[in-house]
């Protein structure tokens, strides 16, 4: 437009100088110039007409996995001589192969296409459609429109399974499990002595105690293994996050609910999940694969925010939660978490913290100084004196170096001791 208006304004500025001084040189510059400005009306675009269909390979997938989209574009106007085909979408991609770009000419009635594959991060990708945006040879003449061909990517983190991991809560469900339920009955584990009942299979009988006693028969009980009721917590509050040049805190907090996620119900206990943030995004707990699918989509969609009301973990709706269940919370924790954590434990909840440590993402950001290696001890040592806090009060916590994967990490945590109800960690 800034060319086409500078042509016109060039062929009336030498038309009136030509005139007003009576000069035909004036006037014969005029000439290519008004047969450019011609060439331009002649060959300049029309209203466009354009139709765009899109395939995409996939509407829902895993962080990093291929996806293939296809546009096919169809001119039903007059001929475009030159066009600028780009598809449009809501957020950064990486793409592997081929171009979401096209530069080209389409005759009336011709079809092109624009086809590319990517790999997308966690999230929602929206592709609300195509721009195009036509013009002349001569770039004098310019038409521009946003053809709809809505599609929508969802990608979920990778939800790999972990080793078996031993909770204890207070209260199980009914069905049979992996988890502990502090009553006698069928079981692995020894649980105690009593008398014998009729009915009580023979080889439950406990021969050396029945032995010292000849006048009665003993059992040997064990512990009965069910199914519990698990509330992961997903920290997504904006002050809890740290960025750096190679990644967030945040996606490994998104990628450490997958997992865990995927290990308790696996193990067929009945898993809920609340991201809590900017709003209160919560998936009632249930079993199964459906149940991982409804996580994993409110994994995709979760995002860091801040919230006047949610800033603290104060108003957390522990109600949501059933009496006497496991909670899990993903966090790297603040100052002010410890006394709602702490009242969590004394209401008989079971609490598990997965604490990702925000230090050394911090430490990327800032020039190495002694004042900054100060700071990051000070730092540090808060740190270790609000998880020694909480593994007072019987909660386990822990205290994750992003840099090692969480499998390893709770391996490797599963032998240390613990002050609390909750010694007996991770298995």
């Amino acid at each position: 437009m800034k060319r086409l208006m500078f042509l016109v304004s060039l062929i009336y500025g030498l038309m009136a100088l030509g005139l007003g001084t009576l000069n035909g040189d004036e006037l014969i510059l005029v000439t290519p110039l008004v047969i450019y400005l011609a060439s331009g009306l002649l060959f300049g675009p029309d209203a466009l007409r354009v139709a765009v269909t899109r395939t995409i390979s996939a509407d829902r997938t895993e962080h990093d996995e291929l996806v293939s989209v296809k546009l096919t574009v169809t001119n039903n106007g007059s001929r475009l001589e030159e066009v600028w085909l780009e598809d449009v979408v809501s957020r950064p991609v990486d793409i592997v192969d081929g171009a979401a770009r096209l530069l080209t000419t389409l005759l009336a009635g011709a079809t092109t296409e624009v086809a590319y594959a990517l790999r997308a991060k966690r999230g929602v990708y929206r592709f609300p459609g195509l721009r195009v945006t036509a013009g002349d040879h001569f770039s004098l003449f310019r038409r521009q429109a946003l053809v709809s061909a809505p599609a929508q990517l969802l990608v979920t983190p990778g939800a790999l399974r972990l080793r078996r991991l031993e909770i204890r809560p207070r209260r199980t469900r009914v069905y049979s499990g992996f988890v502990p339920a502090h009553q006698g009955g069928p079981g692995v584990e020894f649980f105690g002595v009593r008398d014998y009942q009729p009915g009580d299979p023979l080889h439950w009988i406990n021969w050396r105690a029945s032995a010292r006693h000849p006048d009665t028969y003993y059992t040997t009980e064990f512990e009965q293994e069910r199914v519990a009721d698990v509330a992961i917590i997903l920290d997504a509050r904006i002050r809890s996050d740290v960025l750096s040049r190679h990644g967030s805190l945040f996606e490994c907090a998104a990628q450490a609910a997958a997992m865990l996620a995927e290990t308790f119900l696996n193990d067929g206990n009945r898993v809920g999940l609340l991201v809590y943030g900017s709003i209160l995004d919560w998936t009632f707990p249930g079993y199964g694969k459906t149940q991982r699918e409804r996580i994993l989509q409110a994994l995709a969609r979760a995002e860091p925010g801040g919230s006047l009301i949610f800033d603290k973990l104060d108003v957390l709706p522990s109600r949501l939660f059933p009496l006497h269940s496991q909670i899990v919370l993903i966090s790297p924790l603040v100052k002010d978490d410890l006394p709602m954590l702490v009242r969590l434990r004394a209401r008989g909840y079971q609490v598990l913290i997965v604490s990702p440590d925000p230090i050394p993402l911090e430490m990327e950001m800032l020039r190495a100084t002694p004042e900054a290696d100060l700071a990051a001890r000070i730092v540090r040592l808060e740190r270790r004196s609000q998880i020694s806090q909480l593994r007072q009060a019987g909660i386990y916590v822990l205290d994750w170096d992003i840099n090692t994967p969480l499998d390893q990490a709770l391996f490797a945590m599963s032998n240390r001791p613990l002050a609390g109800p909750y010694a007996r960690g991770l298995s």
